[in-house]
């Protein structure tokens, strides 16, 4: 018997690859910020606070691919319990949906724990931080809309089953 299928699995890999998109670019390439580079422990100005802004974002990359294994694992068990695959459009909201959660939670980081920026190489870097907020938001909506209409459209399950 074939269950429906959950979107949690997307929503889990999307989350993981939020954050690998956030480690990856603004950590690695544009070096806006790293993970603790506003608190006065850490100047990324110095060896010393570089060393330890990079440990901290080894130890959040390390979080980041933990909850994209969570996500393999929880499809690879709805498929095990006989649920189907969600269709393409599901799938792809609930990544989209799952970056956005992961942005949401980020921002706790710039308005709450104050631990970075997403610009902390600019004096004023709070509308930076604002304008990420609002993205995370349309990542939920639009993801969440994208979600909800590939359950309820024509784009069968049964089209996004492996044979």
């Amino acid at each position: 018997m074939r269950r429906s299928p959950t979107i949690l699995p997307s929503v889990l890999l999307g989350s993981g690859f939020g954050g690998f998109i956030d480690g990856i670019v603004f950590h690695q390439i544009l070096q806006w910020h790293h993970m603790v580079s506003s608190q006065g422990c850490c100047p990324t100005s110095g060896v010393a606070g570089l060393e330890d802004n990079t440990l901290a974002d080894g130890i959040f990359h390390a979080v980041t691919w933990i909850v994209t294994v969570a996500g393999s694992f929880a499809a690879v068990r709805a498929w095990r319990r006989g649920e189907l695959a969600p269709p393409w459009r599901a799938h792809v909201g609930g990544l989209i949906a799952g970056w956005g959660i992961f942005n949401l939670l980020d921002s706790a980081n710039h308005f709450i724990f104050r631990l970075h920026h997403i610009r902390d190489d600019l004096g004023g870097p709070v509308g930076w931080d604002i304008g990420f907020l609002v993205f995370a938001l349309g990542l939920l909506a639009i993801g969440g809309a994208m979600a909800r209409a590939g359950k309820t459209t024509g784009d069968s399950p049964a089209q996004a089953t492996v044979g």
